[in-house]
């Protein structure tokens, strides 16, 4: 949970607190992480996925209507670029970086 806190730049506090509420709505698990007995994992259910797999389709349509609809293909690859710039510089300075989107 302290890596995805600071993954979503939230203080811990209020992550646990999306994760209860999320918890309540059967969406997710938490668990002591069987390596460090002091850190939780936090578990996406069956049911969590069912939403997140619902909301996906809804989500890729409004981020190409907003954002890559209005974009060229150089600018596209441009944005990609300074993404992945930003992604590494957050990396070297300890930021914990989600891994590349498989391609397809």
């Amino acid at each position: 949970m302290n890596v995805l806190a600071r993954m979503t730049s939230t203080s811990q506090s209020r992550l646990s607190h999306a994760v209860a509420r999320l918890e309540d709505l059967g969406w997710v698990e938490r668990s002591r992480c069987p390596a460090n007995m002091r850190a939780v994992h936090a578990t996406l259910t069956e049911a969590g996925w069912h939403i997140v797999a619902a909301a996906a389709p809804g989500h890729v349509a409004e981020v190409r209507r907003l954002v890559f609809d209005h974009l060229s293909r150089e600018q596209v690859h441009q944005l990609g670029a300074i993404t992945q710039a930003v992604l590494e510089a957050l990396a070297g300075q300890g930021y914990p970086v989600p891994p590349a989107p498989r391609a397809g």
